[in-house]
């Protein structure tokens, strides 16, 4: 069974970028728009990983991630910051509210794809 992987990312081309990459690896991908629909995809579809932007319409990346760790449902389904947001602090700003990883845009394939493995296996 293959794993599933919540995309979180309001760009068009980004999320497509991310999903043809993924189902090429095999990966199942669900795809949304903006953080409180993120946040309630991980609450009824149980991802194996998300790949969560920062900047997102709602609410944003830092705190769907905050939501989705806060729920003992969802809270340790590893998450992966992917953003553009790549000044300094961003990256503690990210951790600090709970993210397992941080990837800065634009990101190369191979190293998404290690850190992606690194969490599912």
């Amino acid at each position: 069974m293959s794993k599933v992987i919540l995309v979180i990312e309001d760009q068009e081309d980004n999320r497509r970028i991310m999903h043809d990459l993924l189902t090429s690896k095999g990966y199942e991908v669900i795809e949304e728009v903006d953080g409180l629909d993120g946040v309630k995809a991980a609450e009824t579809c149980r991802p194996d990983l998300i790949l969560m932007d920062i900047q997102l319409p709602g609410i944003d990346g830092y705190e769907a991630t905050r939501r989705i760790k806060a729920n003992p449902e969802t809270g340790k389904i590893p998450i992966i910051v992917v953003t553009s947001y790549a000044l300094s602090g961003d990256d503690v700003k990210a951790f600090e509210a709970g993210c397992d990883a941080y990837v800065a845009k634009p990101f190369s394939p191979r190293k998404l794809l290690a850190k992606i493995r690194e969490y599912l296996s």
